[in-house]
């Protein structure tokens, strides 16, 4: 496994994931690319020359890390391959002094984000 930090070589693989989950199946080729290019950092995995994870992270590099779209390919899953991804965000030079990484989950993945330091938080999410 190796770890990427540009994705566009891989932008099928990153479609082929987007696709098979309800949250983020109905995303266009065009709007990610431009999501891509305004995201402060972008973090994949790449196994025999795909894209098995990934991840993006939006941060002003001091106070808030946001974490979105943590993926991970249906049969690399129970492997670790998340934690290999999110320990390399938290230990990136530019991010590993931030204050507070946040996300967002389901509750059923809640248990999981706690074991790697994740603390639910009593906070209202609103959306406009």
């Amino acid at each position: 496994m190796k770890i990427i930090f540009d994705v566009y070589d891989y932008i099928d693989d990153l479609m082929a994931l987007y696709k098979n989950e309800w949250w983020s199946d109905k995303r266009s080729k065009d709007d990610v690319i431009k999501m891509l290019q305004n995201t402060t950092f972008v973090f994949g995995i790449v196994k025999d020359d795909k894209l098995i994870a990934f991840c993006r992270v939006l941060s002003d590099l001091v106070y808030k890390a946001l974490i979105f779209d943590v993926i991970v390919d249906k049969n690399y899953r129970g492997e670790g391959v998340s934690k290999i991804l999110l320990n390399e965000v938290f230990n990136h030079p530019k991010l590993r002094n931030v204050a507070g990484f946040e996300l967002y989950c389901l509750e059923e993945m809640k248990d999981y984000y706690e074991k790697l330091g994740f603390k639910k938080l009593d906070l209202i999410l609103m959306k406009r």
